[in-house]
């Protein structure tokens, strides 16, 4: 397996600036569904529920929804534009034409897709401080976070990318592996309130420690466990980025 060289921000360069020309659709959907989300589980279920470990419930989701939301732009980024990029547009054919390798190609598309984690948490934590959710100096940590949640999601994408037989199948992706960990990793409720079982399986989920983190940050409150659950997302990231590399290369040179 070869490593990338500093060319992999080319490929970054040539996503950003796809993106500076059609930004405007997509602008409205950076605070749009937040709210909407935070308003309908927050203020309508938060009526019914009450306190949760101390805080309002829309308090108690505001870090979930920041963590989850970055997770699903690092998902969507690199599994469909990954795929439209490379199958349907062939862009990645023109790039390693170049001098530009295979790899400097996929960690562009990760790195890009961090990038669109971060911009999403950041649009999420405007929203949450308009809303006064936010109650810690702390929380402007969540925006390297929500980089390096979107270089772990981006990496798991990719690989997934470079197995699916068309488009269709990350179907299963999404419905198999990213929208459980929505409900099971303790953004809409602590994972105390689970089965002793559904509480192990959970930690198995990477968004878990990432909601734990994010919280923590929120909050200001912190304890020993959070540095295990930094080294295991710090741990997962490597993992699955250092995979990806030779999984797509396999899949364009082939």
């Amino acid at each position: 397996m070869r490593l990338f060289s500093w060319r992999f921000i080319r490929v970054w360069q040539r996503n950003r600036d796809v993106f500076l020309r059609l930004w405007r659709p997509e602008a409205p959907g950076f605070f749009a569904e937040p709210i909407l989300i935070l308003l309908a589980m927050g203020t309508g279920l938060g009526a019914y529920v009450g306190l949760v470990n101390g805080q309002k419930y829309i308090e108690f989701i505001a870090p979930g929804i920041i963590a989850s939301y970055a997770m699903f732009s690092a998902s969507f980024e690199c599994t469909y534009g990954s795929f439209v990029r490379m199958e349907y547009q062939r862009t990645y054919d023109a790039i390693i034409s170049t001098p530009l390798s295979v790899e400097d190609v996929v960690a562009g598309e990760i790195f890009w897709g961090a990038t669109r984690s971060l911009m999403t948490g950041t649009a999420i934590l405007i929203v949450a401080s308009a809303f006064q959710l936010i109650h810690s100096p702390w929380a402007v940590l969540i925006l390297p976070l929500a980089f390096l949640e979107g270089l772990m999601f981006g990496s798991i994408a990719m690989l997934f990318t470079a197995v699916v037989p068309s488009i269709y199948t990350f179907n299963y992706f999404f419905t198999i592996f990213v929208t459980p960990m929505f409900y099971f990793s303790g953004v809409f409720f602590p994972l105390t309130s689970f089965p002793e079982l559904v509480q192990r399986l959970s930690w198995i989920a990477p968004l878990t420690p990432l909601v734990y983190l994010t919280r923590a940050l929120v909050s200001g409150q912190f304890y020993p466990g959070l540095i295990g659950a930094f080294f295991l997302v710090l741990g997962l990231t490597a993992v699955f980025f250092l995979a990806a590399l030779p999984a797509m290369s396999r899949r364009l040179l082939k």
